[in-house]
């Protein structure tokens, strides 16, 4: 990494945003990241443009100082500042000789964070130490690194509880880090338990009698801390601490990306360099992929959700102007609108949802009427489209051309689960089909009946349509939907299939597991075929 060419290209100065997912966030619950993986996430930060990355506190563990090592050897950066993560002083020390603040310097990075203590008690009972000698803590380790040419951020840990209970004091440690040199003093909400009005009074208040320069980070303990972060900006803070996806501690931190898209859209500010808003949702499930964490799908801008409309009220304005139902446009995000098919869809819906797969319904109407119907009786007898676009559109497909998609029938299947003495199990699937003329008889084993159902019908098809060999099952869900006649049920199975380039769900409704999972696979198979571009004809 070259400093000189990433403070270049940086961004106006004036408003920073920094982000602390390899610091912060990867203490969520179920994130453990490697030093691979934080290379790779701090590459995915940069290009979308933060102004630093918070990569962790060298010297508290190995992996965070081998992460500084190589990230200088091996990122170069273009937009973003490498900062490094530690605290203070010990007390009755000398930050010159403090050795953990050595390691701060070894780290190479250019900025480096400070946590100090603001609340009185903290100081008091974690520290073990005295309010005046916290203050000289804060003063000769900001001074110090200073004088060794780096520049400074000072993270006022609990400092709005501080504040609450010693409001001299609180601003006490943001006047010490300021006047010795700290180029931001941060706020932070470290329980997470404050709210806007709250974070925006106290705030306003620290600028006005500090004459800081001050950030803000906040935990999001009370779902509030995207929107106490911009009640921090509204009240002078020109400095926001984030993290991707709002992973963190407990419930998490202010996410990055809903914070960074208020800013930008409905602020005003340019804190990002041009495009990199659209490449925001790419970056987020990016992210999401190497902290190993299924993207949430109603993310603000981000999510799958963020632009689906299933209300066929909805469906009717969008389809006038898109604009009656949605905040932006979608692809200022790199997004995409997208219409759900359920029992609650109208004419509208299937209208809108029919261009988005490509089908042209024209101005059919009495089609879009059936396509209406048959959509609200299988609705009814538990199928849903709204998660299974793949058997959605052949269904329309069906309605629109007056014939099924037909690439194989079925004569009939069965699965046999068999208990052995030794408490294993064997599952034995067998297959009967009709393919281009030709009845195909195919057995297979797998790991319970729905997989060797799945490599029963694979291995009977795939002379015919050797496509189906990079068909993949990547995600199976089951739900047993409620009963109707006393104790029986109806069980609704959702099937995720992959080949290599793309995803298609599809759905099953049977009485049993066995016999929705089959529908599903049916539907699986014979999408993935039409997506390959096989006429059923041929």
């Amino acid at each position: 990494m070259t400093t000189e060419n990433a403070e270049s290209q940086r961004l106006d100065d004036s408003f920073h945003v920094f982000d602390t997912t390899l610091r912060d966030g990867a203490q969520r619950e179920g994130i453990n990241l490697t030093v691979a993986d934080k290379l790779t996430i701090a590459r995915h930060l940069d290009e979308f443009g933060v102004g630093f990355i918070e990569g962790g506190w060298p010297g508290a563990n190995p992996r965070d100082t081998e992460f500084f090592s190589r990230a200088r050897q091996e990122i170069a950066f273009k937009n973003a500042q490498l900062v490094a993560f530690g605290a203070t002083r010990r007390p009755g020390g000398d930050a010159a000789a403090d050795p953990q603040v050595k390691a701060l310097l070894d780290s190479g990075a250019p900025v480096i964070t400070l946590v100090a203590k603001s609340h009185d008690r903290h100081v008091e009972l974690a520290l073990r130490t005295t309010l005046d000698e916290n203050l000289e803590m804060v003063r000769d380790t900001v001074s110090h690194l200073v004088s060794q040419g780096r520049r400074v951020f000072v993270d006022c840990e609990h400092f709005f509880d501080g504040y609450k209970a010693n409001p001299d004091y609180a601003k006490a440690v943001v006047r010490a880090a300021h006047e010795a040199g700290a180029d931001v003093v941060i706020l932070c909400d470290t329980n997470g338990g404050m709210l806007p009005a709250q974070i925006q009074a106290v705030v306003a208040t620290v600028l006005a009698d500090t004459g800081a320069r001050l950030g803000i980070h906040a935990q999001d303990d009370t779902g509030c801390a995207v929107a106490n972060t911009l009640a921090a900006v509204d009240a002078g803070a020109t400095h926001v601490q984030c993290t991707a996806n709002g992973y963190g501690e407990r419930v998490g931190n202010a996410n990055l990306f809903p914070v960074v898209a208020a800013l930008e859209l409905k602020y005003g500010k340019k804190v990002l360099p041009d495009g990199a808003l659209a490449e925001m949702t790419r970056i987020s499930h990016a992210i999401a992929e190497v902290v190993n964490l299924t993207p949430s799908t109603h993310q603000p801008y981000v999510g799958v959700s963020a632009f689906a409309h299933k209300a066929g009220l909805h469906a009717s304005a969008i389809k006038v102007d898109p604009d009656l139902y949605q905040h932006i446009d979608p692809e200022l995000v790199g997004n995409t609108m997208r219409m759900l098919v359920s029992d609650m869809a109208g004419r509208a819906s299937i209208e809108l949802k029919g261009k988005e797969l490509g089908v042209d319904l024209g101005d059919d109407r009495a089609l879009v009427a059936r396509v209406v119907e048959r959509v609200k009786e299988r609705e009814l007898q538990g199928y849903t489209y709204e998660a299974a676009d793949a058997s959605f559109e052949l269904l329309l497909r069906e309605e629109a051309e007056g014939r099924a998609r037909r690439y194989f029938r079925t004569e009939s299947w069965r699965a046999i689960v068999e208990d052995r003495p030794d408490g294993t199990h064997a599952n034995e699937a067998t297959v009967k089909l009709w393919a281009k003329g030709e009845r195909i008889v195919a057995t297979a084993e797998g790991n319970g009946p729905v997989n060797a159902l799945d490599r029963a019908m694979r291995l009977a098809l795939e002379r015919i349509y050797p496509q189906l060999a990079k068909f993949e099952l990547v995600d199976y869900k089951v739900r047993i939907l409620e009963g109707r006649h006393g104790t029986e049920s109806t069980t609704r199975v959702l099937i995720t299939t992959s080949d290599g380039n793309g995803e298609w769900s599809t759905v099953g409704v049977g009485e049993n597991v066995i016999a929705a999972s089959w529908q599903a696979l049916e539907d699986a198979f014979t999408y993935g075929v039409l997506r390959a571009g096989i006429d059923p004809a041929e």
